[in-house]
């Protein structure tokens, strides 16, 4: 069936800001579906928009034989590297459920991915099998069913069957008993949700779902070829930190031009992305006055930082500790609250780098509140 283009252009008026800019990125079509390639997936959290000229409406439509040629050149989860995704590169297909999915792996804490790991394996046995994965598909949609916007019935099932791949119920399939509970992320969603499972039909339904959706690079990747192999939670720990990692590598690279380090104004730039700050120039202008030598930040220390975003909530409950809350810090205890919420070991000459980034009025003090604000905002990529 081919829909009229407006038709589709519409749709993105019935989107959420994740679904919007996951149909801008993703370019394969699958018997209806939108998927990204890993190529789009990279793209999509590195990038403000597409590089390739082509639109959420034009994706190409991918034939069966095609798509099983693709998944046949998926490695073992034992071969994954922190290359993965660049290595497959366009030879890959991800659906909207895997995107979340990998979203919430890029914002989580390394502490987090055995409470990520324990809330798929639902039967307890140290292993995750196919099944219960792909239990993942039926709380993400059901976290959607609730942002999606009110209107054109039939507008809103061609959206859900281009991001799941098939028509969706409308009675509750995760029973909540009347309560219209809206968690706050969705990994709160699936924090929730999957401890749910074993009292619902939501496991059920995951066997209906599997003989209805095609396999993934995720699904081929994880659970083999046959989807019969389980996933230990060492190959899973592995995967997340490589992800974590390989993210980090291009958005460092796209700046260091092969050299070893990227400048503090660059940096200063990453770290401004994604923000609600609309007047970037002032902090930029800020730090090139207190920082008129160039030394470099290291990947060690651009990575290290990142870790230490990933773990900016336990960071807010040691700053309201220490009651910096409703005052400014100095550097030695941003530093010690960095390291007693986290573990991480931030360099001195990265500390000074962020106090000067964000210390407007230039008096060695940083303003925890606007601080944590600004950082929850880069740390969702803009998606809080």
């Amino acid at each position: 069936v081919t829909e009229n283009r407006s038709d589709l252009e519409d749709l993105h008026l019935y989107a959420t800001p994740r679904e919007q800019r996951f149909r801008r990125f993703a370019s394969l079509e699958f018997e209806g579906q939108l998927y990204m390639t890993p190529y789009d997936f990279i793209q999509a959290v590195t990038s403000d928009e597409p590089k390739r000229k082509q639109e959420f409406y034009n994706a190409r439509t991918a034939r069966e034989n095609e798509l099983n040629q693709i998944l046949m050149e998926t490695p073992p989860v034992w071969k994954g590297s922190s290359k993965l995704f660049r290595n497959l590169n366009e030879k890959g297909v991800i659906s909207y459920t895997e995107y979340l999915f990998l979203l919430c792996i890029l914002t989580k804490p390394h502490a987090g991915f055995r409470i990520a790991f324990n809330m798929f394996d639902t039967d307890g046995n140290e292993m995750v099998d196919k099944k219960e994965f792909l239990v993942l598909q039926e709380i993400f949609r059901k976290k959607n069913e609730k942002r999606e916007k009110r209107g054109d019935e039939e507008k809103r099932a061609m959206l859900r069957l281009q991001l799941y791949g098939y028509h969706t119920p409308t009675n509750s399939v995760l029973k909540t008993e009347g309560e219209d509970l809206v968690p706050r992320s969705y990994w709160d969603t699936l924090r929730r949700s999957t401890s749910q499972a074993l009292f619902s039909d939501l496991a059920e339904r995951a066997d209906d779902i599997s003989s209805s959706l095609s396999d993934t690079t995720l699904l081929v990747h994880f659970f083999g070829k046959k989807g019969k192999a389980e996933l230990n939670f060492e190959d899973f720990y592995r995967f997340m930190d490589n992800l974590q990692t390989e993210v980090l590598e291009i958005e460092f690279l796209s700046y260091s031009n092969g050299m070893n380090t990227i400048s503090e104004e660059d940096f200063a730039h990453i770290l401004l992305r994604y923000t609600n700050v609309e007047n970037t120039s002032s902090y930029l202008e800020n730090m090139r006055c207190s920082i008129p030598e160039e030394k470099g930040i290291t990947f060690e220390e651009f990575r290290s930082f990142f870790q230490f975003l990933n773990n900016l909530e336990d960071f807010t409950i040691a700053m309201q500790m220490y009651n910096f809350a409703s005052r400014s810090i100095g550097q030695d205890e941003f530093k010690r609250a960095v390291y007693v919420a986290t573990g991480v070991k931030l360099s001195p000459h990265l500390v000074n780098t962020v106090f000067k980034i964000f210390d407007v009025d230039r008096d060695d003090q940083l303003s925890y509140k606007e601080f944590i604000g600004i950082m929850k905002d880069r740390l969702n990529r803009g998606f809080r």
